[in-house]
């Protein structure tokens, strides 16, 4: 999978078409924590820059799971009010599709933060 995400990641750069670029960062970030030892800042970084990503393009699920996978960093963390916060934001935005896996799983999450 990381040789595909390598390529992917190049491909947005040949061809500029950048839709799935804010989930390519969040999936290296989650690559990144499964090494053997994983690389914790980095794939923080890589979070950041998929948050980034996704609210510069509008794209409210993109920037929901990027927001799920730091929370769920910063929880093993410790941080737990920082990632209930930063859920939370992007959460509250939406109006729809509560039915929807992501937006379940960030309820369920926001709960875990909470307690």
């Amino acid at each position: 999978m990381r040789t595909t995400l390598i390529e992917a990641l190049a491909r947005v750069d040949e061809t500029g078409e950048h839709f799935y670029e804010a989930e390519l960062h969040r999936l290296k970030g989650e690559l990144l924590l499964q090494h053997i030892v994983p690389d914790v800042s980095q794939a923080e970084a890589w979070f950041h820059q998929a948050l980034d990503i996704a609210r510069c393009q509008q794209a409210k699920s993109l920037e929901l799971r990027a927001a799920m996978s730091l929370s769920h960093l910063w929880q093993h963390q410790g941080k737990r009010a920082a990632a209930r916060q930063i859920l939370a934001d992007v959460y509250g935005w939406f109006t729809e599709g509560f039915d929807t896996a992501d937006l379940q799983e960030a309820k369920a999450l926001l709960a875990e933060l909470e307690g």
